[in-house]
């Protein structure tokens, strides 16, 4: 399963780089982003990617991995979401968060069932640029 998402995280990059972007893929394993590079205008980012079977209005993105992106100084933080009706990408550093909740979620995706506590954001789809829907 590991090696199906660092797939799906290249092919974006790739599709990415296509339209302009100038991305790499993060080398680290526990890196706090999954691509590093430029916008189609140059200027530098990150993207934390996430990759999601089922298709829900709004996406989830945890507090603690937004407050890690936005620790990481002099670039654009993006969050970009694919699930089951498209793309999503949420321009960080210009969105109005919403106010977190509390969710009982597994604690990893792939590895831990076990449902947790997680504080989260619901980003509702509409604040995203869609690049995409299926």
């Amino acid at each position: 399963m590991i090696q199906k998402i660092k797939d799906w995280e290249l092919a974006t990059i790739r599709l990415l780089n296509l339209d302009g972007w100038d991305l790499k893929p993060s080398v680290k394993k526990n890196e706090k982003y999954d691509a590093i590079g430029t916008t189609p205008k140059g200027v530098p980012c990150v993207i934390e990617m996430k990759f999601r079977n089922d298709y829900y209005e709004t996406k989830m993105l945890e507090v603690d991995k937004y407050n890690n992106l936005m620790a990481i100084p002099d670039c654009i933080k993006i969050y970009f979401v694919n699930d089951a009706k498209g793309n999503y990408m949420f321009w960080l550093d210009s969105l109005e968060m919403p106010e977190p909740s509390w969710i009982k979620a597994p604690k990893t995706t792939m590895w831990n069932n076990k449902n947790i506590s997680k504080n989260v954001y619901m980003l509702h789809e509409n604040k995203a640029t869609i690049i995409n829907r299926y």
